[in-house]
Order: structure tokens, then sequence, then C-alpha cells
């Protein structure tokens, strides 16, 4: 879960980390902002780039805010309009740094991420170190310290940054968070820190004992549209692609590997769906078939689930009674496979459907209809 950037500077600031003075503006209200000028306003929305796609404007003076402040909220970014912008000083910085914390496999946990070249593009730059500490116990001063004296001089800074580190590991632990980053760290002319933006990622799946993650995770699904609503209320994983192949899967790596597939024979996939953590009924699939019914994107859909611990005919009995009670008029494919597979032909045949042997034969149908309906 990715929060947007003010929600991040809450949670900085509450662990005493410098940011801006800010002021939030929602939809259709107006700023309040009473200090000096030029501000940054900044789009707040949950996809990344927004500096390079025009989500960041410096405003001069009054009416200039005003114009930004009405142009941000009509810009689409990739799938999303601002639902609120931030208004923030134009800090004047000496530097541009960056540092983050994130879960690193190599280090079976956290690793921590300095750069002394922050700002954009910051993936292109050959200066980042990283401090693999794994657990918050094995994070070491000393070690840090080792690190990042061999590209940092002033040894004030160099403590400032190690002090800095601590707090963010503690946080990041603290917090559930699978990143937190900050780009750009400025260093100001009086030689403070401070943080300009902010990136944190927390873990969807610790919302059971993360009060903030469950209400921040129960805030988003309240705006969504009552289809997408009633699939993430499933814990259906679910993200929009700009492709015209509706996708239903079990499994975040079955469901990748289904869209690969459709990816390597042409197709393109219309989302990322996984209906795994959902009931395998018609309280399960519903929401996901309706969601995909609706979108006019969507030429054809393909149900690929696999089962171990999931029974494929109560897979299958649940998909005959959606498909013989519910208005789908969409072509839909199917491939189960899986516990009591031998019971699954039987059931797609009393409703008309098929079951396909194998991923790729089912890929392969899938990319025909969704070509022959372009």
């Amino acid at each position: 879960m990715l929060l947007l950037e003010h929600q991040a500077k809450d949670i900085l600031r509450s662990v005493g980390i410098n940011t801006p003075e800010e002021n939030l503006v929602l939809r259709d209200q107006g700023h309040n902002w009473k200090s000096d000028y030029p501000v940054a306003v900044k789009a707040q929305v949950h996809s990344g780039g927004r500096g390079k796609s025009g989500g960041i404007v410096c405003a001069n003076n009054k009416e200039e805010l005003s114009l930004a402040i009405d142009n941000l909220f009509k810009q689409k970014f990739i799938d999303e309009y601002p639902s609120s912008l931030l208004i923030e000083p134009w800090v004047k910085i000496k530097r541009e740094l960056y540092l983050s914390i994130v879960v690193d496999p190599q280090a079976d946990g956290y690793a921590l991420i300095y750069c002394p070249d922050g700002g954009v593009d910051i993936e292109s730059s050959e200066n980042k170190i990283i401090y693999r500490y794994g657990v918050i116990e094995n994070f070491r001063s000393h070690h840090l310290r080792s690190i990042l004296e061999k590209i940092e001089e002033d040894y004030r800074l160099v403590e400032k940054i190690i002090f800095l580190s601590q707090i963010l590991a503690s946080t990041a632990f603290a917090n559930d968070c699978t990143t937190i980053e900050i780009n750009p760290l400025a260093l100001l002319e009086d030689e403070q820190l401070m943080a300009l933006d902010a990136k944190i990622v927390c873990d969807d799946w610790a919302g059971f004992r993360n009060t903030n993650i469950a209400n921040i995770i129960k805030s988003e699904i309240s705006k969504c549209d009552p289809l997408l609503k009633a699939s993430l209320e499933m814990n259906h994983m679910y993200v929009k692609l700009p492709g015209d192949i509706g996708l239903i899967s079990g499994g975040a790596g079955m469901t990748m590997a289904a869209m690969d597939m459709i990816d390597s024979f042409g197709g393109k996939p219309a989302c990322f769906l996984d209906a795994s953590p959902g009931p395998t009924s018609t309280r399960g699939y519903k929401p996901a078939l309706d969601l995909l019914e609706a979108d006019n994107n969507v030429k054809v859909i393909l149900i690929s689930i696999f089962g171990g611990g999931t029974q494929m005919q109560r897979v299958a009995n649940a998909m005959q009674q959606l498909l013989e009670t519910g208005n789908y008029k969409k072509p839909i494919v199917f491939r189960l496979d899986g516990t009591n597979i031998d019971l699954v032909p039987d059931i797609l045949n009393s409703f008309g459907a098929f079951n396909h042997p194998s991923l790729e034969s089912a890929v392969k149908e899938v990319v025909s209809i969704a070509r022959s309906a372009q």
C-alpha cells in the first residue's frame, strides 16, 4: 500500500523528522495559504514519476497558486486524478541527497540505501551505497559510518545521516513499512536536513495487527466505485492495465505467469487480478467477474486457477452458478487444474464451457478472441 506524500510526511513528522510547512488542499475547497511565496504545489497521487509529468508546479504569487490548483486537479496521472494537493514553501537547498529503507531479500530483512546525488533519475546514479542490516537489532552505527565515510567527507553530515537513518530504521519496523524513501533529502543552507518529498509503502497484509494500515485501507476502499469496492472487500488484489484481456487467477505468481504468457503470445492483459484471498464460491468470484464484465476495454476473460488446497470442482460449481444466473456476455475461457480436476470437465460441459488442458492453449484462445474483436 503506497501512501500519499502528505500521509508519509505525517509519519515522518511524528518521529521528529524535519519537513516543510504545508497546507493540504482538498478538491472543491479553497486554499488558505498565508505564508511567503514562491510555493510548490504538488499533486497527491499514488503513481510515480509525478515531477516529470507536471505534477509539481512552482507558484510565485496568489494568482499563480490558484491557477496551479485548478490545473492540477484537472490533470490525470496514469489513471488517477489528484484527490488533494499539497502546498509547501519552495525551499532553497544546498544539496539534494537520497536516503531510503527497503525490504531486501539479500538482507533477510531491511537494507539502507544512501546516495549523495538525490532528485530525479536517482536510478541511474552510480554513487549509491547499500547497508544490509536485516533486522533492527542488527543496525550498527559504526558499520554505516564506515560506509558513509567513503563518499562523504564532512563528518558532521555523516553523523546527521546516521542519526536520521536510525530513526527511519525504527520507523519502518514499527509501522510495517516495506519502503521508506526520502528523495530529495535536502541539505539546507544552515546545514540542517529536511525531507522535501517522501514515499512510504506499508505491508497491506499487516492490517490485522496495525490499526493505522487497516484504517487507511478501509478509507481508500470506501472511495472506489462500487464494482471495484466489492472486489477489494473480498481481498482481491487488482491492478488495472491498458490491455483488452481480462484475467482472474489464483496466487500472485500464477497471475504473473499468465500475464507473461499472454504477452508472449502477442496479447495485452487488461489487469492483474488475483482472486485467491477470497472464498472459492459465487460470493468470492462474482465481484471479479462483475468488474471485468463492466470494463469496456476487456474483450475476453481468462479464468486460470491452479488449486492445491483449493478443490477445483468448487471453483467450477461457482462458475456454473454465476454464468447461468448472471448477465455475462463476454467470452470466458477456462484453465482449471489441481485437486479434483477430474470432476471439472463434466461441470463445465453442463453449461457449454470447456476446460483447457494447459495454460498455453487457453492463452492462445483468448489472444485469438481479443484479436478478432479489434
